[in-house]
């Protein structure tokens, strides 16, 4: 097994710090909105967004512990920082280029910087970063669509129940309103234009092409890796 080198521990740290400092003041200042605000208040623990950045945010602090105190990190961690890495991945993506063109202006404030671009991409950097030390069989791939399967089950409970995830909306995001006109398998002319069924798919097939996409990139980096220590010995 590879071991991290300084400069790759250096910035495993630094990255991991961003994570957790953006996510942990990105939760608070959602907090602040108000219940009002898309993602304000208290509500703001419902959506798959702060779940996902709490739960990268833990993955990163508990990983600054393992790496200063030079413990050894299991093959089970690795799978588990993939998979937290994807979702924040999904939560950057569907953010940037399915949900900030329907809330204009207003997505861009520094919650959402910080919640939707800063932590995902810091996160997905510091997974290349540490990526080398030990190769993820692509098999655990698709134990990737295992949070989101579970918020969709989640809002869907939501949304029998009649939680209010906004003033008088029971759903979170558009693609899980189950009583849109498109419903579960309809298509509409007009937002969400298919039903919740199919943006379920959607973003599990694409969950599973940038889990096995991420480990692609970082085989390659773990090769050339070791084409450089075979140089240098």
């Amino acid at each position: 097994m590879n071991s991290l080198s300084s400069v790759q521990k250096t910035a495993s740290l630094v990255l991991k710090t961003i994570v957790t400092l953006s996510a942990v003041v990105g939760t608070f200042l959602s907090y602040l909105a108000g219940q009002r605000a898309f993602m304000g208040g208290s509500r703001v623990f419902m959506y798959f967004t702060i779940q996902s950045n709490i739960a990268i945010a833990i993955i990163c602090a508990i990983g600054c512990g393992l790496l200063l105190k030079n413990a050894g990190i299991g093959k089970a961690w690795y799978i588990i920082k993939f998979v937290g890495t994807v979702s924040i991945t999904l939560t950057g993506v569907v953010f940037c280029f399915v949900l900030a063109p329907t809330l204009g202006a207003d997505a861009w404030n520094i919650q959402n910087t910080l919640t939707h671009v800063v932590v995902p991409i810091a996160a997905v950097a510091d997974f290349f970063v540490t990526s080398t030390v030990l190769k993820i069989e692509k098999v655990n791939v698709f134990f990737v669509t295992i949070p989101p399967l579970l918020y969709a089950i989640y809002a869907g409970i939501g949304y029998v129940k009649g939680w209010q995830f906004g003033e008088g909306v029971t759903y979170p995001y558009f693609f899980l309103n189950w009583g849109s006109e498109a419903g579960a398998f309809g298509f509409s002319k007009e937002l969400p234009f298919m039903g919740c069924v199919w943006w379920i798919l959607i973003l599990l097939l694409f969950l599973i092409l940038v889990g096995f996409g991420y480990l692609a990139i970082a085989d390659g980096i773990g090769r050339r890796r070791q084409k450089t220590n075979n140089r240098v010995r």
